[in-house]
């Protein structure tokens, strides 16, 4: 990986890191137009459509934060650890997610995509009461016998 792209890897985790309403301008800085970002429950392209993304989750949630708690990189692609907390709005109780995404990044640094890997059925449907006792059963049966 050259320079650039270790210089863009470490914005970018700095960027999730300090994310606020107020910094999310910054995306303009540090990912190409055509940026395409993935999760669970979302596919979007262009970086205003990402930004509008995260503008969204501080309109639904409270005191979200990103940490970065482990990150490697081969030529054009990071892979950043990383864990997130929040607390719903109007909620007392905050919840955390666990996750890997993956970023690839331009020949200067600027994010191209960034896709994000983690497990929605474990961190947080298995938290919704009867949806929870269903899906956790079906886990147990589907487990490898040890």
């Amino acid at each position: 990986m050259t320079d650039r792209m270790n210089a863009g890897l470490d914005a970018w985790c700095s960027f999730f890191e300090s994310l606020s309403p107020e910094s999310l301008d910054r995306i303009g800085d540090l990912a190409v137009a055509e940026l395409r970002f993935a999760d669970p429950f979302n596919d979007v392209t262009g970086r205003d459509r990402v930004k509008a993304l995260l503008a969204h989750m501080f309109e639904t949630l409270e005191v979200p934060r990103f940490r970065v708690t482990a990150r490697a990189s081969d030529g054009a692609t990071g892979l950043i650890r990383w864990r997130f907390t929040a607390r719903r709005k109007g909620r007392t109780q905050p919840f955390t997610l666990e996750g890997m995404s993956e970023v690839t990044l331009a020949e200067d640094g600027r994010v191209l995509a960034h896709i994000d890997h983690w497990d929605p059925a474990a961190q947080l449907y298995e938290r919704v009461p009867v949806l929870g006792a269903v899906l956790r059963m079906i886990r147990r049966r589907l487990a490898a016998p040890v």
